[in-house]
């Protein structure tokens, strides 16, 4: 077993378990409280902030990420019970309500002592992983018996999310003519990031891993051809570069190459919300259509009881002694703590404190 001071070999008692997520708006009122929260410590223009406000008025202010979320908390809290585990599932999120500290304070209350945490982000970047710990900081931060909380590893080459995504593209490949299935490309998608937080972090390397990962789970005979892309890049601040290339490009290129058919996957979002519902069910449709592309976009990974399997699988590993942490491919399973280097944001000043990590620097994976 590794000595590794970032995998955790001790048995966890736990008595709760803690979904983390982004959050979203479900209605017109909620969109400003909602952009202060994500917009807390960003300078942006005016234009920008209401360029990103009319994204969410565009569809009556209402993000999908909300019903989803709390879809998942159910069917993670109806798997434990079936296996006779008897946690409460608490949620809370970053942005909107049940905030986290909220939802800290309610778990002090209930005597929640210790407690596992699940953050609905797959990949290693600082909005994925380091946000996140600091959130949790800041909610227990002062709060009186504060449960501590662990962070549980992440899951994006697991085989119950591998095979839960590779499922989706597989429907999504379904919905093409028989005889045009094994040539048509996907695009594997994920939310863009400043290149200088992308540098520093695992996140590029990650989604790559997972894109080949499901690509060779879906089995054709000849290598299924696969590009690794990115969406949302409208929230970008500053003068800053993003990760390229966007949806769009990637779509227009197809056509160009001659291609009928595109699926487009994304790979990098848990469930459904505002991103995955404009950038690709409206605007990359568009622009499949305007150059007379057929685009079938595959469904996020849900509900699905491989993904749902895999948080308690990720559960149980931090509940017993020496347990195998289960991972495909080629880089094994990501660690338990995350080291002191490990997803820094890439803007200048000191980093905030935050929870579930370690003193010690990471490998040069973290740096």
């Amino acid at each position: 077993m590794s000595k590794s001071p970032f995998a955790d070999q001790t048995a966890r008692q736990y008595d709760a378990l803690l979904i983390v997520s982004f959050g979203g708006p479900e209605g017109m009122d909620d969109v400003e409280p909602f952009l202060d929260n994500v917009l807390q410590g960003l300078t942006l223009s005016d234009s920008a902030r209401r360029k990103i406000d009319d994204r969410y008025r565009r569809f009556g202010g209402v993000s999908p990420i909300a019903k989803h979320t709390r879809d998942l908390v159910r069917e993670v809290q109806d798997e434990l019970e079936r296996r006779g585990l008897t946690l409460p599932v608490y949620l809370g999120t970053r942005n909107w309500h049940p905030l986290l500290p909220d939802t800290l304070r309610a778990m002090a209350a209930d005597g929640i002592e210790r407690a596992a945490a699940f953050v609905t982000s797959l990949f290693g970047s600082y909005s994925g992983c380091r946000r996140y710990r600091e959130d949790l900081h800041h909610a227990a931060d002062g709060l009186q018996q504060a449960p501590t909380v662990d962070r549980l590893r992440y899951g994006y080459n697991h085989p119950g999310f591998v095979a839960a995504f590779t499922d989706q593209v597989r429907s999504a490949l379904a919905e093409l003519p028989e005889e045009r299935r094994t040539r048509a490309p996907i695009l594997f998608t994920a939310h863009s990031l400043p290149e200088a937080a992308a540098r520093n972090a695992p996140y590029v390397a990650q989604l790559r891993e997972a894109c080949r990962l499901v690509a060779l789970a879906l089995g054709d005979r000849n290598p299924r051809r696969w590009r690794l892309v990115y969406q949302s890049n409208n929230a970008r601040y500053g003068g800053e570069r993003w990760l390229e290339p966007d949806i769009c490009d990637a779509v227009a290129e197809e056509s160009k190459r001659g291609e009928r058919d595109v699926v487009v996957a994304p790979i990098g979002f848990v469930c459904d919300h505002l991103e995955v519902t404009l950038d690709l069910d409206v605007e990359a449709k568009a622009a499949a259509d305007a150059v007379g592309l057929n685009l079938v976009r595959a469904g996020t990974v849900g509900t699905h009881p491989a993904f749902v399997g895999m948080i308690r699988d990720l559960l149980l590993e931090r509940s017993e002694t020496d347990s195998e942490r289960i991972a495909l491919g080629r880089h094994g399973p990501s660690h338990d703590v995350c080291p002191a280097n490990c997803c820094p944001s890439g803007r200048p000043g000191k980093a905030r404190p935050a929870l579930c990590g370690s003193p010690l620097p990471g490998p040069r994976w973290f740096r």
